[in-house]
């Protein structure tokens, strides 16, 4: 995310699956790495060993902006965000452990500092081993949405 709080484009996918699935008015949101074009990526490795804490949390805050970047895409222009049901964190860290609750919460505050109190939300938080691409945070979403007053 920028400091002017605009949102950055939706970065998609070379591999075969959906960047999000619909049903009704609840939205899952593939996961998202810190991706910072399709091929390329903020940061690359474990938390702990690779990536130091403030490197972890800028990479969950442009994770964030992704899984934010393609709410807005797939949302109908009627339709407001309800409230994020779940967001689910993964870390890979290193055998020492890592502080990923930390990195979750650089994540968690952006989407609430976009959403406001509708961006509050239940989280797991996972350390792991590895992630995809060797990202060092991924994040996953569950969001109900709901048609703004005035829609037909």
């Amino acid at each position: 995310m920028t400091q002017n709080n605009v949102l950055p484009d939706p970065i998609g996918t070379e591999y075969q699956y959906l960047m999000a699935a619909r049903h009704g008015r609840v939205l899952l949101l593939a996961s998202q790495i810190p991706k910072t074009d399709r091929r390329t990526i903020y940061a690359a490795g474990r938390c702990g060993e690779d990536i130091d804490m403030d490197t972890a949390c800028e990479s969950a805050r442009l994770a964030a902006g992704q899984v934010l970047a393609w709410l807005q895409a797939e949302r109908l222009p009627e339709e407001t965000v309800d409230r994020v049901l779940r967001l689910q964190v993964y870390v890979a860290v290193g055998d020492d452990g890592f502080d990923i609750s930390t990195v979750a919460d650089a994540a968690s505050e952006t989407i609430i500092a976009r959403l406001g109190p509708s961006g509050r939300h239940p989280r797991t938080v996972l350390g792991v081993s590895r992630l995809p691409r060797n990202a060092p945070v991924m994040l996953e979403a569950t969001i109900a949405l709901n048609a703004s007053a005035g829609a037909a």
